[in-house]
């Protein structure tokens, strides 16, 4: 399965523009994705592509019961 370009922005932008106080679940993100207009298909479309950027260090995996997923502000780089 691969990540479709744009996907992760989708989900950036509207997580920064919520600006959450703690991490989400990806059932929380597909909620707060559908309350801004964006559909996703499934909390594990979600899942899956956050677990990739985290890979890159753009997401914070919390590996808790359910997983949680937070994005990474970093600076002197261009997102």
């Amino acid at each position: 399965m691969t990540v479709r370009r744009g996907e992760f922005d989708r989900i950036r932008s509207v997580l920064r523009q919520a600006q959450p106080e703690e991490p989400l679940t990806a059932r929380e993100i597909v909620q707060l994705l559908d309350e801004h207009g964006e559909e996703f298909e499934s909390p594990h479309r979600v899942a899956t592509v956050l677990g990739r950027r985290a890979d890159a260090g753009d997401i914070e995996v919390i590996r808790d019961r359910p997983y949680r997923y937070q994005v990474v502000e970093s600076t002197g780089r261009n997102n």
